[in-house]
């Protein structure tokens, strides 16, 4: 059975024709990954227990004649900073190392409720900051592609498992870029939804105004699957909303689509094969039909400056309740003479630099006599982000655009310089502070590695997204 060629559709079919079992599969996959995970270092822990008991329910709902979902039996893997319960959930830091949840997180409870699998929790850059998978407190991930590069971050072990074959989906979240980057890397599709489709219950938070679950799959098709099962209102959070009535495609066609081109995207800072990589497609859908619109986003270059400011901000105060008290890691036992430097010794050893780093900022920008002039203006921004899109709707479908100006670079390349690092999301953040869909896919290869173009919709058009990039899909296949 080859395992990395199978999609949700496959295997469905497979199940429901008994061309093999749902146990059968889930073995598969735990043997690649015995077989892979060694260099990709993909997982944090394989679940192999579970997977299997659940994969034994599906085997007897078929056997009992009984009708099963797309995603039952299908062997999917999760991000580490996503509750499932009487599994450990680290975020990948050595403050919650020996942490086990309690409960599930309410994409795991809908994906429950249709029989996936799950195989296991996947590597991230400690509480989601980063862009390389590099802040691990465990271990560094490794691209599929290229073993000495980075697979992106923050849902590096998520996009590395889908991409190398050891899971048919995954589930990432995207703060400022973190399934769309690491999608872009690996080569496989990753969507980030619009903020309020997919509940953030159970989900570690790092920016609570920013952060958004999403699926990372082999295509287009399966990511659509996934975000289906894991959409919609839920009372556990109340920026939800229910989408059922917004959510619509009304292309039918490659020559019923404008989609725009923002120039800013396309200027310095992003390499030349990159570059003309994605002029080559966006060529190539303009020979099938579309209608290609040059339009502009011109507060794109305070995009990054906002989003570190406000992001870590509310990473500070989130990150407040790893005290060493309630749960977690826990230095307070030790002889102390205050209360205050428990804490402080179990947050000194417990948070790794990048996680320090962007709590002290945070807090800097909400001091005293500096919010108005950081956080509060990083809001105004914000709101000037969100019209530049606005008025750009009002002309075009979709925006086209690269999802990072470079392709996987070299493990130990930036981890020194922050602001390089950061840099790697400077086309993926402005979506977060916008709140909008976007969605990677691979399209094409530069220096041999995988090229992500980014699609981004309207607020609720994920449906839109979808029949776009499976126009696309087809076109560069």
């Amino acid at each position: 059975m080859k395992v990395e060629d199978l999609t949700i559709k496959k295997i469905h079919r497979g199940l429901t024709e008994k061309t093999f079992s749902a146990t059968e599969l889930t073995r598969a996959y735990l043997g690649r990954i015995k077989s892979q995970d060694e260099k990709i270092s993909a997982f944090l822990e394989v679940c192999e227990n579970l997977a299997l008991s659940q994969a034994k329910e599906v085997d007897d709902l078929i056997s009992q004649g009984k009708e099963i979902s797309l995603l039952s039996g299908v062997p999917m893997a999760v991000k580490d900073n996503i509750l499932i319960r009487d599994l450990k959930c680290t975020a990948s830091s050595k403050i919650l190392e020996n942490y086990q949840a309690s409960f599930d997180a309410t994409c795991i409870k809908r994906l429950r409720e249709k029989k996936a699998v799950f195989l296991g929790k996947t590597n991230l850059d400690e509480f989601a900051m980063g862009s390389s998978t590099e802040n691990s407190a465990f271990k560094i991930t490794h691209n599929p592609y290229d073993l000495n590069r980075v697979p992106g971050g923050s849902s590096g072990g998520s996009a590395a498992a889908v991409s190398s074959g050891e899971c048919c989906s995954a589930l990432g979240s995207d703060t400022g870029g973190s399934i769309r980057q690491p999608a872009s890397f690996c080569g496989v599709v990753g969507l980030k939804p619009t903020y309020g489709t997919v509940s953030r219950y159970g989900l570690i938070a790092f920016a609570s105004s920013l952060d958004q679950i999403g699926p990372l799959t082999k295509n287009v098709e399966d990511s659509q699957i996934v975000f289906e099962a894991i959409k919609g209102k839920d009372p556990l959070d109340s920026t939800t909303v229910e989408t059922q009535s917004l959510s619509h495609s009304v292309t039918k066609s490659l020559s019923d689509l404008v989609i725009g081109i923002p120039k800013e995207y396309f200027g310095k800072g992003i390499d030349k094969e990159v570059k003309e990589a994605i002029e080559k497609i966006i060529k190539k859908v303009e020979g099938e039909g579309a209608r290609i619109e040059e339009i502009s986003l011109p507060h794109t270059k305070y995009a990054l400056s906002s989003y570190y400011i406000i992001s870590t901000s509310e990473a500070s105060a989130n990150l407040a309740r790893f005290d060493g008290i309630r749960y977690g890691m826990s230095n307070v036992k030790c002889q102390m003479s205050n209360l205050l430097e428990g804490y402080l010794k179990t947050r000194g050893e417990g948070f790794g630099p990048e996680v320090k780093r962007r709590i002290m900022l945070g807090t800097y920008a909400l001091s005293a006599g500096y919010y108005e002039a950081y956080y509060l203006k990083a809001q105004k921004v914000r709101t000037k982000i969100l019209e530049d899109f606005e008025k750009a709707f009002e002309k075009v479908n979709v925006i086209f655009a690269p999802v990072s100006p470079t392709v996987a670079f070299k493990i130990g390349e930036k981890i020194e310089d922050p602001l390089k690092m950061y840099l790697s999301d400077i086309f993926t953040v402005p979506v977060n502070l916008a709140g909008l869909p976007a969605l990677s896919l691979p399209c094409s290869e530069a220096k041999n590695l995988p090229v992500g173009l980014q699609i981004t919709g309207k607020p609720f058009q994920e449906s839109e997204i979808f029949t776009v990039a499976e126009f696309v899909e087809k076109i560069v296949a």
